[in-house]
């Protein structure tokens, strides 16, 4: 059974950074891509920033120059690192894996961790 699980979140001032981890366990044979996505209250979930297996990235337009997607290959670790906070950034993170695990290629999703941005 794979598990995503994220930490790093919490209250920061606007300015502020913050960096997520989302650390993967369990069996997996491969990595298609991972990524971050937010859902703030009332709002549709959205993407924020995601890596392939190649290094190839994407990101939403509001994060642009302040976000920053890292992984440690050899530990399963996906990074976020978030620069220049503002209120409108306060939402849940939530990252996935789509992976190859035994028998078929699936999307984990972590737990979430809750990012707030505010003086």
């Amino acid at each position: 059974q794979v598990q995503l699980v994220e930490s790093g979140g919490g209250l920061v001032q606007p300015g502020g950074s913050l960096r997520l981890s989302c650390a993967a366990s369990g069996t997996i044979w491969g990595i298609y891509d991972m990524g971050w996505y937010r859902q703030a209250p009332g709002k549709q979930r959205e993407l924020v920033e995601t890596i392939t297996s190649v290094g190839i990235i994407m990101y939403a337009d509001s994060v642009k120059g302040r976000f920053t997607i890292s992984r440690d290959i050899a530990e399963n670790i996906l990074y976020l690192q978030m620069n220049s906070l503002n209120p409108e950034d306060t939402a849940v993170y939530s990252c996935y894996g789509y992976f190859a695990v035994p028998g078929s290629k699936r999307v984990f999703w972590g737990q979430g961790t809750q990012v707030a941005v505010s003086s």
